[in-house]
């Protein structure tokens, strides 16, 4: 079945199909491998786990030579496959969400469109979503050059940081989860790197597991600037998501009454040197400094003051946790026995 339209246009759509257990996910951007053959070798992984399954290839963007292969697969009478054309990139996190939005299984598999694990390996993530509700990969041993793996380390160590989960390859495409977490996340921008680091944040149990990395799975060339600048920013992005979304007051408040109280005690020290030395300030460019610096503290002190009004306003309609343990008690004159205890994904309204 193969699908053309944008993001938008599928935006409300969802299949229903009871015979699907998992939904592969598989999103198509720049980077990926002869699609036949990479259909032919997640097919061989999941067969092992002995149930029924389904493909979903999001391509983002036009990409011809993966739709003629996929056009391939789908008219050799492969029933298990869908195909989402979107018209054009929107990025990795949003291919997901939409292969989402068709997929049927109550188990989510993302992976990669290029040979980055062994596919055997996949049974791995399904296998541990018995005790979890969202599984990621971590390929090891794992091959690289010393700078590359000194870039991870400070990105996996920064992440460990802010966030006090200790992941080790936030960029392994591989995951199984629930379909739950798909639920009530929304991923958008680059958060399919931070889908683990949010699925904890909201209360999901999420494990990571060793897999093997694929033999074909190397990078030859040097990242460019812009991508070390893309890291920065996922850090910062993590910071923020993690310690401030509900609470923007504390990070906006925590800057501008820093940047006041330095801009006020610049002029204070102005002001005390005027009074009581007779220094001029007609022709100090640190006048204005101070005052420009006490003017940002207020701004930016004020834009968390309305970032906390507007959580305020949506405040009950925010899932604050999706994980909690319910105890049903017995009623009053009802015997001990009719002690019932049970665990469900529940919502804050």
């Amino acid at each position: 079945m193969t699908e053309l339209g944008s993001m938008t246009e599928h935006g409300s759509m969802t299949e229903h199909n009871t015979g699907i257990r998992i939904s592969v996910i598989i999103p198509v951007g720049q980077r990926h491998s002869d699609i036949r053959e990479l259909y032919a070798d997640y097919r061989a992984g999941l067969d092992a786990l002995r149930t029924p399954y389904e493909f979903v290839f999001v391509l983002d963007g036009p990409h011809p030579d993966v739709m003629s292969g996929l056009d391939a697969l789908v008219d050799s009478e492969q029933s298990n496959i869908k195909v989402i054309a979107l018209n054009r990139p929107f990025g990795e996190s949003t291919a997901i969400m939409t292969g989402f939005e068709r997929s049927a299984g109550d188990v989510i598999v993302t992976l990669p469109a290029y040979h980055q694990i062994d596919a055997a390996e996949i049974g791995k993530l399904v296998t541990m979503l018995e005790v979890n509700d969202v599984v990621v990969g971590w390929r090891w041993p794992r091959a690289g050059g010393a700078l590359e793996r000194m870039r991870r380390t400070i990105f996996h160590g920064s992440v460990a940081r802010v966030t006090g989960m200790r992941l080790h390859d936030l960029g392994c495409g591989a995951r199984a989860m629930k379909r739950i977490v798909l639920q009530e996340l929304q991923l958008y921008g680059d958060q399919h790197r931070l889908l683990a680091v949010l699925a904890d944040r909201q209360g999901f149990r999420v494990a990571e597991v060793e897999v093997r990395q694929s033999d074909r799975d190397r990078f030859e060339g040097i990242h460019r600037p812009r991508e070390y600048a893309h890291f920065a920013l996922d850090v910062f992005t993590v910071f923020f998501l993690v310690r401030f979304t509900k609470k923007p007051l504390r990070f906006f408040g925590m800057l501008g009454a820093t940047m006041f109280g330095l801009g006020a005690a610049l002029v204070l020290y102005l002001i005390i040197e005027r009074a009581f030395f007779g220094q001029s300030l007609a022709d100090r460019p640190a006048l204005i400094l101070s005052a420009l610096v006490v003017v940002l503290g207020l701004q930016l002190f004020a834009l968390g003051l309305l970032a906390e009004l507007i959580i305020f306003t949506h405040a009950r309609h925010i899932k604050d946790y999706q994980g909690a343990q319910i105890i049903q008690y017995p009623q009053a004159g009802l015997p001990a026995a009719t002690l019932e205890t049970r665990s469900e994904k529940t919502a804050a309204r």
